[in-house]
């Protein structure tokens, strides 16, 4: 799975569904088990910012994947700087093109 593509489904679901963005709205959408997807950018400092994201994701069950940037993430989020991590409670239209991601 590339990273093109991942930016690809949450470009569509900011589109067509709904998306949480940064880590603390992440958080919450994984705990309220409003989260379908979860990506989070690898170069996030410091680690622990984002450290038990994967952890509670598959605790909760929810698929979670990485991409190396974060300034990517946030564009293709929509924002104008970068973001840690984005959680998709809405697929919209993006939940065939989520389900060939993979991930945990």
């Amino acid at each position: 799975m590339s990273d093109e593509s991942i930016y690809e489904v949450v470009e569509v679901a900011k589109k067509t569904g709904k998306l949480k963005k940064g880590c603390n709205e992440v958080t919450k959408a994984i705990e309220k088990g409003q989260a379908k997807l979860v990506v989070v950018a690898k170069d996030t400092t410091p680690k622990e910012i984002i450290m038990h994201l994967p952890l509670l994701s598959k605790e909760k069950g929810v698929q979670y994947v990485e991409v190396e940037k974060k300034e990517e993430l946030g564009a293709a989020a929509g924002l104008v700087l970068g973001t840690a991590a984005i959680a998709i409670t809405d697929l919209g239209e993006a939940a065939e093109m989520a389900k060939q991601l993979g991930g945990d």
